[in-house]
């Protein structure tokens, strides 16, 4: 029997580790803003870290630059060209493809994506102003 690794053509396998890395990133992004409102109420002191604060407003600042300007996540593209590559088509899917897709990919008119992630993006402003990044927070009090 040949092994796993032999049968995965080289792209498949790298488009399904780019999808993965997706549902990862934007698992750290939902997740990690809604970890960062509980744990400002909660006052847990991690969740002003400015490293973990500022990635998320990174990541989410670049997904809403290219939705305004009418295009994907840098990602999706690179997935995209990966499974073109591995000679797939929408019905051609592995496991992991198949259900990460399910996940973080729904079927609504563009514009809905961009309200959607404007709205989080000012959500995720608000936390900042709510619970402010420990470095931006000993400068805050500094100025007092």
């Amino acid at each position: 029997m040949t092994p796993w690794y032999e049968r995965v053509p080289a792209p498949a396998l790298l488009a399904d580790i780019v999808l993965v890395v997706h549902g990862l990133i934007v698992l750290f992004v939902l997740g990690g803003l809604l970890l960062t409102l509980v744990g400002g109420w909660r006052g847990w002191h991690w969740v002003r870290n400015s490293t973990f604060r500022l990635t998320q407003l990174a990541v989410v600042a670049v997904v809403l630059v290219q939705s305004l300007r009418g295009r994907y996540c840098p990602l999706t593209y690179w997935e995209v060209d990966l499974r073109r590559a591995a000679g797939q088509d929408g019905f051609d899917v592995s496991f992991i493809e198949y259900w990460v897709s399910n996940l973080i990919y729904y079927d609504a008119p563009a514009w809905v994506f961009t309200v959607g992630y404007s709205v989080f993006f000012c959500c995720m402003l608000l936390s900042w102003y709510w619970f402010p990044p420990r470095l931006l927070q000993r400068k805050r009090y500094k100025d007092k």
